[in-house]
């Protein structure tokens, strides 16, 4: 009798491993081409919610932010090269910033810009923070994807920084040493690095790194924690691959002079890290139109910072959340979208 079940538990671990091995692995792709085998734009909306805690010298400092970025993508082509043993398609693209809008409160004090908007509101006393969100309108990168669809190399930084930094000097040196060509890379990136190495099925898991050096501020290291999960109950998305996503990051102190700025960040006394619990997220893969539908990215980070301000040095409690949703789509988000036929 014992063997007979020892005898039918393997079978049943066989026969569950043959359902497992025959289920589809889904390959995450991007569409680049129309039916008539034309490169077609496709677009982004990117909206960030950041709620900001400072504690300094027992005060209280509260910061409210939200900001929207609408971006166009236009294919420019598809090349085949050999890397190694691989044979593997580069894809250019063209970014443009179409518009955004901005809001930023700091203790009550409001400041707001929409480009889609002819009069500017809530700016007044914040001329040159109004002029540096108008430089950002309209500018340009163009990307080149490798395998995986990483993002290798990102044209436009040059431009980019002279634009933001409309003749300033100061402003043109404290762009040039915060926004690396890491930085740029993780900015300029239509994938959100969900891409994994190749098809998975639903339960596996990947992960994903990036490092985001920024000069005097300091280096995050960023770990994304991908699992290919059920669908989702919502019937609206019930057509689309869920992917669970959790972002794992790491604060590291610059190694540099802090030249230019108003503060120094220490080493010694620093430590801010992400916390798990605040920091999951969501993606939806369209695998019909093979791209992202929708994403929604929750980061919280909590820890101390050690500032010298003026030669003194103080401790400084932060604790920031973080919501980022992104919407793909056909049309421009600028422009009301075609009712959908029946």
């Amino acid at each position: 009798m014992l063997r007979t079940r020892f005898a039918a538990a393997a079978l049943f671990a066989v026969a569950l491993a043959t359902v497992a091995a025959g289920q589809d692995a889904r390959t995450f792709g991007i569409k680049l081409k129309d039916d008539k085998g034309a490169y077609v734009p496709f677009y982004q909306e990117m909206t960030t919610d950041v709620a900001q805690s400072i504690k300094v010298q027992g005060q209280d400092l509260n910061q409210q932010q939200k900001s929207t970025f609408y971006y166009q993508w236009t294919p420019l082509k598809e090349e085949k090269v050999t890397e190694g043993k691989e044979e593997i398609t580069k894809i250019t693209l063209k970014q443009k910033i179409e518009g955004l809008k901005m809001t930023i409160d700091i203790s009550g004090n409001p400041i707001t810009y929409d480009s889609t908007k002819k009069e500017i509101t809530g700016g007044a006393g914040n001329a040159g923070l109004v002029d540096f969100f108008k430089n950002l309108v309209d500018a340009e990168f163009t990307a080149t994807l490798g395998k995986n669809y990483k993002v290798e190399k990102v044209d436009g930084k040059e431009a980019f920084i002279a634009k933001l930094g409309a003749g300033s000097p100061n402003m043109d040196a404290m762009l040039k040493r915060v926004l690396s060509d890491e930085a740029l890379k993780e900015m300029v990136d239509p994938t959100y690095k969900v891409f994994p190495d190749g098809p998975k099925k639903k339960g596996e898991s990947w992960e994903r790194t990036a490092k985001l050096p920024l000069g005097p501020i300091g280096t995050y290291d960023v770990t994304y924690k991908f699992k290919y999960a059920e669908p989702d109950t919502d019937p609206a998305k019930k057509d689309f691959d869920k992917i669970e996503v959790e972002t794992v990051i790491a604060y590291t102190p610059p190694k540099e002079n802090a030249d230019g700025l108003l503060f120094k960040i220490k080493d010694v006394g620093t430590k801010l890290n992400s916390e798990a619990a605040g920091s999951k997220g969501v993606i939806f893969y369209d695998p019909k139109n093979q791209r992202i539908a929708e994403a929604t990215i929750n980061i919280k980070l909590k820890g101390e910072l050690a500032v010298v301000i003026g030669g003194a040095e103080t401790k400084v409690e932060l604790t920031q959340e973080q919501k980022t949703v992104i919407r793909t789509r056909d049309t421009s988000f600028l422009t009301p979208e075609a009712p959908k036929k029946p």
